[in-house]
């Protein structure tokens, strides 16, 4: 490793364990938003454009650290913001945080990772190259799969940056969309299982794999 790709690391590793060695996480809770909603909207309601920009920061320093509590965030923008306000915020902060973990990730690891398996990286970079945006956007439509999870393993492909960033914010529109509105009635939320049922995960997935097939269909079409 290079002498700032060290630097780097040794703050990632600082900033989260901070975060543990502190306790942070219990602030990012269903219960503890819960309670310190009527403090939370008072403070937004007070300071409107503050409360707007220390939550996005705050959404983007979780995202991009690849922290828990992203969902719980994404309910909090509901309950704070509304549905449409709180989708924009929503949207962009977790696409600038998922970008920011998938540069993290390529700029640490990606060279090392193609120096020990260079001929593994160039099949799965072929691959991505060929049906990347379609790809992506199916992941981030099945909510079955984590988005930091998707966020680091994308930026050891040959993706590019501005592909990551607009895909992901498209595909994760529906999913904030949800999330989101389920926000809006937070004191009717007993737990973040109940949020996406099963017909709910089921349609998502469809639609995540419809892109995907329809290129592959229209691949197989005679020229």
């Amino acid at each position: 490793m290079t002498p700032l790709q060290i630097r780097l690391l040794t703050i990632i590793a600082i900033a989260i364990g901070a975060f543990f060695l502190f306790d942070l996480d219990q602030w990012l809770t269903l219960a503890r938003i819960k309670t310190e909603y009527v403090r939370l909207t008072a403070f937004r309601d007070a300071r409107p454009l503050m409360a707007t920009l220390a939550y996005a920061v705050i959404y983007i320093a979780v995202t991009g650290l690849s922290l828990p509590g992203a969902t719980v965030l994404t309910l909090a923008g509901g309950a704070l913001f509304g549905l449409w306000w709180g989708t924009l915020i929503v949207s962009f902060a977790s696409s600038i945080g998922a970008t920011l973990a998938f540069l993290a990730a390529r700029f640490l690891f990606r060279d090392t990772i193609k120096a020990n398996f260079g001929d593994r990286l160039a099949a799965i970079d072929a691959g991505v190259t060929k049906d990347g945006a379609y790809y992506l956007f199916s992941l981030r439509l099945v909510p079955l799969f984590p988005f930091f999870v998707i966020n680091l393993a994308m930026g050891l492909t040959a993706i590019k940056t501005v592909t990551f960033y607009w895909v992901s914010q498209i595909g994760m529109l529906a999913g904030t969309l949800v999330y989101v509105n389920a926000g809006t009635q937070l004191a009717k939320i007993d737990s973040l299982s109940g949020i996406l049922s099963p017909p709910l995960v089921g349609a998502f997935a469809l639609l995540g794999l419809f892109p995907l097939a329809a290129k592959k269909f229209v691949e197989t079409l005679p020229r």
